[in-house]
């Protein structure tokens, strides 16, 4: 009996056991299912935040690029006014309409064909050229959506091909049949400008690669043509065809006299000119900063602040040398200057120092003098100092990168192979467009006419093309 006693005594120690260790083990299990779950949903939260702020930052992105395509389109104002300051009064209305259709039509034209030819699938594989099509097949979906991210690009493009249209409006100023200018507008925007552009930018896209991207000069991967916000992918390309257009169309009446002189035609509003310049000036911070499309890293600050210190030497610079050369610093090729600075500024700004941006924008201030009375000397009549400005200190600013780049640059021991690759795409630039300029403003001066008669010319362009005034004497 005693041993019974025992055994239903360890029993029940046994029993009183188990029932303490489930009382301790049941807590810490359920504690660890609950403290799992818990860490699932942190982790699906951290996954969804993560998710959210990608988002945002792509959102942030697009905001920030089409920020910067609003005041590339603010630019074209400044254009207006600064040809129309330029110019004499009777043809403002005349140059305001131009500038005005070079947004337009132009828009119109690059959304036809121009995008596409510029960045879609290649007809030659690696060397540029795309298949032309509408520009929906390139921005939109699989399924036939918009995809924001590519409509904020293309918003983006279409401002800078008006901007390469409107340069050539100030070259051919004061002379030009409005008709034959709208034609050339769109010839232009919709096949000059692109071709050039799926050379040197037609990877932007993700689809094709121009064969100036890929040049691979010098030792390892090799270098490639770099412009980064169209010094000469944008402003020489406008230049050089308002200089095959100057050339076709001849000087205005009067400019050049038969003894060799250059009579002075002056702007009828230096004003209006100072504002466009300031006017463009501020467009600017969009043309260089916003090429980024990206604010990630700050590198915008940074390229807003060269952009800025090359104008103001490119002004100062100018100034200078008109106040030696004429006696007064006078205000037309000062302001001149200072948009010579920012032309050349923009194919190096991502790459360069301030130093490297002030050394350039005083060569380009310098620069532009120098190519306007070469071009008198020449008699090629250019009203604005378009050529000037757009192709001579484009063209500089491009080479400039070979110079001063600070990773591929021959002032940091680099080497010439950055700087033979900017050669060759500036000389691919000019010998692309002003032919092919050449012909097609040939061509419409043998067909719907090129040029004014002496007459409309005399009286002004405003009356006889447009049937207004800018300035209209009150009866």
């Amino acid at each position: 009996m005693r041993y019974f006693g025992v055994y239903f005594s360890l029993i029940g120690l046994l029993l009183a056991s188990n029932v303490f260790a489930e009382t301790l083990v049941t807590p810490e299990k359920e504690s660890f299912e609950s403290l799992a779950k818990e860490m699932a949903e942190i982790k699906t939260s951290l996954a969804e935040t993560k998710l959210a702020l990608e988002t945002t930052k792509q959102e942030a992105n697009w905001v920030w690029t089409c920020i910067a395509a609003f005041l590339v389109f603010f630019m074209q104002a400044g254009f207006a006014y600064v040809e129309a300051g330029f110019t004499r009064a009777k043809n403002a209305v005349n140059i305001l309409m131009k500038n005005f259709s070079d947004l337009t039509v132009g828009a119109i034209a690059y959304w036809l064909i121009g995008f596409s030819i510029m960045f879609g699938p290649q007809i030659v594989s690696g060397f540029g050229i795309g298949l032309p099509s509408f520009a929906e097949s390139l921005i939109n979906a699989e399924d036939g959506s918009m995809d924001p991210s590519k409509y904020t690009f293309f918003i983006f493009q279409i401002v800078f091909a008006a901007t390469a249209a409107t340069i050539v409006s100030g070259a051919m100023a004061e002379r030009t049949k409005f008709s034959a200018y709208l034609i050339f507008s769109v010839v232009i925007t919709a096949f000059i400008y692109p071709v050039f552009g799926s050379f040197a930018w037609g990877s932007l896209l993700g689809i094709s690669t121009g064969f100036l991207e890929s040049l691979g000069l010098g030792g390892g991967e090799g270098v490639g043509f770099h412009d980064f916000a169209g010094s000469t992918v944008v402003h020489s390309i406008g230049a050089w065809a308002g200089l095959a257009g100057a050339i076709v169309v001849g000087p205005r009446m009067g400019k050049f006299q038969s003894d060799g002189r250059v009579y002075p035609i002056l702007g009828h509003n230096m004003s209006m000119a100072a504002l466009g310049v300031f006017i463009l000036w501020f467009g600017w911070f969009g043309f260089n900063p916003g090429s980024t499309t990206s604010i990630e890293g700050g590198s915008f600050a940074k390229i807003a602040v060269v952009t800025h210190m090359a104008a103001c030497a490119g002004a100062i610079s100018a100034m200078v040398l008109t106040w030696y050369l004429f006696k007064k610093p006078e205000i037309g090729l000062t302001l001149n200057g200072g948009l010579a600075g920012l032309v050349a500024i923009t194919a190096p700004c991502d790459n360069v120092s301030i130093f490297g941006a002030v050394l350039i924008g005083l060569v380009a201030g310098v620069l532009v003098i120098i190519s306007v009375l070469f071009l008198d000397k020449q008699r090629i009549d250019d009203p604005v100092g378009a050529v000037s400005v757009h192709g001579v200190c484009g063209a500089w600013g491009t080479m400039a990168y070979g110079l001063f780049s600070l990773d591929t640059g021959l002032f940091y021991g680099a080497g010439f192979a950055q700087f033979a690759a900017q050669a060759i795409g500036v000389v691919t630039a000019f010998f692309w467009t002003f032919p092919v300029s050449l012909l097609v403003f040939y061509l419409i001066k043998k067909t719907v006419g090129l040029r004014v008669s002496e007459e409309e010319e005399l009286l002004g362009l405003d009356i006889l093309e447009h049937g207004n005034e800018a300035y209209p004497v009150s009866k």
